[in-house]
Formats: C-alpha cells, structure tokens, sequence
C-alpha cells in the first residue's frame, strides 16, 4: 500500500496512522484485537485504491501506537471512539465508510450509532450484540477459547491458540509480532466495558441503521453464531449476509480474492448512493 505513514497525538497517546490520501471515499479500517493494521494488506489493491482514501490506524495499545497512560478509560469502548474521532478530525476527514473485524467492528458500529457521517459498515468477525452478558452469548460461541480474547496476560500456549483461532494459516512474521506486543490490559478492560453494556445497543444499532450494513464471515469461525447474523439479512433495508467458504474468523486474510468482491461490491453501494444524493440536491436547488 503507497502510503503516507505519521504518528497523531490524541488524548491517549500517539496512534499510528497509514493515510493514502487523495479525494477517493475515505475508507477506515479497524483492526482486531491484538493485531495492528498491516493486518489488511491483502485488501490493497489497485481497484480500490482508485476510488477509496484508505486510512489504517494501530489502536491504542496496539503496532505502532502508544500504550495508554490511562489504560480503564482509553481502552473503554468510549475511550476508543474518542481516539479515532481525534484522528479523523486532524485527517480532516467527515464522512466516512468504515470495514471492521472483531473489536475493530465493534467500534464501528458504535461510529455508526453515534454519527450520521457513517455512510456504510462492513463486519467481519463481529456479531452486533445487545447489551449485556445475555446479549453477548447470542452472538457468540461461548468457550474456553473465547476468553483467550478477555485475558490480559496468555502464557505461550494460549499465544499460540490465539494465534491460530483469528489468523487460521494466514499470520505472517510482522503479524505475529504485533499480536506478542499488544497490551494485554486492553483485552480485559475493553471486553468488561461491552459486557458491561457501554455505548449504543449495537444489535438495535445495526438493525435500524440507515446505511449499508455487510456482514461477512467466514463459515469455519470459531468464535461467532452463524444463525445468529443470519437473522440480520434485509436486503430492502441494505442489510447483507456473506459466507466465505472454508475462511475462519480473518476471512479477508484467509481468502482474500472472494472477500475482495464483497469489498468491492460494498464500496460501490455507497458510491452509488453518494451519486443518488447528488443529483437529488442538483434538483432541490
């Protein structure tokens, strides 16, 4: 990815930023829990870096961003949410399309709950839950495994078995070290404040959302309910549910090439509603 590489300061610290710039739809990317943004590489190709400005950003405590010095609120949902928004705001960026996995998704529905300048979200990974413990256990397979994400401290077995449940096959050397280097207190702080039921109802967020909303999975996740997102399906409502065959939870790194249309198919929804909302001012004015 031909990008511009720069460190923002934001009230919890300095966060990585990969920028791309130009005047294509400005496209945020949301990395996973224990991962960084190099995480998406396979998804920058030249057809989408034709039409989108791709911003990559490592989380607070993640890659190449600081750790924070106020972990219980900079790792909260809120917290995060107010350090993406600072860097958005220096990036001069307003509306936006946003693709998410697994805790990346999770801010971005609570972008979408909270903004109007959300034009769409993809989900990866990420089932939009209610509030609450209950809430959660919908969406998820509860296990053993699951809990390697809440832990803030893993021996090397458990690194390992993180390892393999997100990334399958696809970790490279780069990855795997973002992954070794990650704030291990993120985990912990950031799950009890989804659990705890911060931010908006993502479940009612996602179902009355406005915009278009892809939901794309891999059919060997380990860790959501497939019959779950399944009931998110509305196409009359831009609501859509894919199925990356033999993908695990990193469904855009496992199988890039199928995940890629779906991209593309996403990115040209919103571009095409951009076109409809123009020409409907064109005649207003």
């Amino acid at each position: 990815m031909k990008a511009t590489d720069r460190k923002i300061d934001t009230r919890h610290g300095r966060i990585r930023v990969s920028d791309t710039e130009g005047s294509g739809l400005p496209l945020l990317f949301l990395h996973g829990a224990g991962t960084c943004r190099k995480v998406f590489e396979r998804q920058c190709r030249p057809h989408l870096l034709e039409r989108t400005r791709i911003i990559a950003l490592d989380l607070p405590g993640h890659g190449d961003s600081d750790d924070a010095e106020d972990p219980e609120i900079a790792y909260s949902l809120t917290g995060m949410i107010d350090t993406i928004d600072e860097v958005l705001v220096t990036l001069g960026v307003r509306q936006l399309a946003i693709f998410g996995w697994g805790l990346g998704g999770h801010l971005a529905i609570e972008m979408l709950g909270r903004s109007r300048l959300v034009e769409g979200v993809l989900l990866s990974g990420t089932p939009p839950v209610s509030r609450g413990l209950i809430g959660a256990l919908r969406g998820f397979h509860p296990s053993v495994d699951l809990l390697f994400a809440t832990k803030q401290h893993w021996s090397e077995r458990e690194f390992k078995r993180f390892e393999q449940l997100c990334l399958g096959h696809s970790a490279t050397p780069d990855i795997r070290n973002a992954i070794a280097r990650a704030d291990g207190q993120l985990r912990s702080i950031f799950s009890q404040s989804i659990i705890r039921g911060d931010g908006h109802d993502q479940r009612r967020t996602v179902l009355h959302a406005e915009v278009p909303v892809f939901l794309v999975n891999g059919t060997d996740d380990p860790f959501i309910r497939r019959g779950y997102v399944a009931g998110f399906e509305d196409h009359a409502r831009n609501r859509f549910v894919e199925l990356i065959e033999g993908a695990g939870h990193a469904a855009f790194r496992e199988k890039p090439e199928p995940f890629n249309l779906l991209l593309d198919r996403f990115i040209d929804m919103i571009l095409e509603n951009r076109s409809a909302d123009a020409v409907r001012l064109a005649a207003w004015r």
